[in-house]
């Protein structure tokens, strides 16, 4: 297990190293002037030629590039040209809304995804089963922005028993006003709960089908123990990878949402910053979705390698 765990390591920091040099070599050609953002269109050339020096963009990309993969390796991700604050302020500002969206998200998508997958997979076929999986599938293909609008329609304008949007709140103030969350949170819950609940179903379906399973049900054990004790566990493992691209999902594809409730974000930011032609800006959003990427697969391939572990003997 440790082994396996060290070559996806290594592997994930070599994806790392290659996309954050792809990615700084593609921003650099990127088309648009900052300079002229900042400074706008009645500014000189030799302002503007003065204002890209001073941010050394005058200089070759091999030598821009050293510089900020020196920073990089010291946590430093340069400085804003829009704002002139560090990088990591600014994700750090941006990041607080997305990660109270995501954690909330999370926790109410998995422990539901998991009662609803285990319930159909238990029994394949039946009359629950096909009822969820065809309230999941109806939910599922629902736009999130479609959905949004309905749901501050009836639940925010008709009712008024949620807030229609948190224009104004971001980071913590949005855990300490819970209520601006729930319409957001159940738009992100219910597009993402079909392919997590249905993955679980999938994985618990054939667990229950398995050798395994069957020859203790010949040894006398309990089905509700087979269930919980073996087609759960062997049944889950397959469905850790989608955990794994629900969060990447949350992380870099919650623009809709985030725009829609009027929330600060991720999303928000890293449209805006493409637009200033804010390169730095740009540039830490990529690693900070690689980075984050990496990280939450190589935790699901050892997770479900540990869910199990006769895996480890077959490989």
């Amino acid at each position: 297990m440790r082994a396996y765990a060290a070559r996806r390591l290594g592997a994930g920091l070599l994806q790392i190293a290659a996309v954050v040099t792809i990615v700084h070599l593609l921003t650099s050609v990127l088309p648009g002037d900052a300079a002229v953002v900042v400074l706008g269109e009645n500014a000189t050339d030799a302002q503007r030629e003065a204002l890209r020096a001073s941010w050394g963009l005058d200089r070759p990309w091999g030598e821009q590039f050293l510089d900020w993969l020196g920073g990089l390796v010291h946590g430093d991700l340069g400085t804003s040209l829009r704002t002139g604050r560090p990088v990591t302020a600014d994700l750090a500002d941006e990041l607080a809304g997305t990660a109270v969206l995501a954690a909330v998200t999370l926790a109410c998508v998995i422990p539901l995804a998991v009662v609803l997958g285990v319930v159909s997979g238990a029994r394949p076929g039946s009359r629950t089963d096909r009822t969820l999986n065809t309230a999941l599938v109806i939910l599922h293909a629902i736009p999130e922005f479609a959905l949004g609008m309905f749901l501050v329609a009836v639940f925010a304008l008709e009712w008024g028993w949620f807030p229609a949007t948190a224009a104004g709140l971001s980071g913590f103030s949005l855990a300490e006003q819970p209520a601006v969350l729930v319409l957001p949170v159940a738009v992100l819950v219910c597009t993402r709960l079909c392919a997590l609940a249905r993955q679980i179903r999938i994985g618990v379906a054939e667990a229950r089908e398995a050798e395994y399973a069957t020859h203790l049900r010949v040894l006398g054990v309990p089905e509700r123990t087979v269930l919980l004790r073996t087609v759960v566990p062997n049944g889950l493992a397959p469905a850790v990878q989608q955990v794994a691209r629900t969060v990447d999902g949350l992380l870099g594809g919650v623009v809709v949402v985030e725009a829609l409730f009027g929330l600060t974000g991720v999303g928000a930011g890293f449209v805006e910053a493409v637009k200033a032609r804010d390169l730095p800006v740009v540039q830490g959003y990529a690693v900070l979705f690689v980075v984050t990427t990496v990280v939450v697969n190589v935790a699901a391939d050892v997770a479900a390698r540990r869910l199990v572990p006769q895996r480890e003997v077959v490989a």
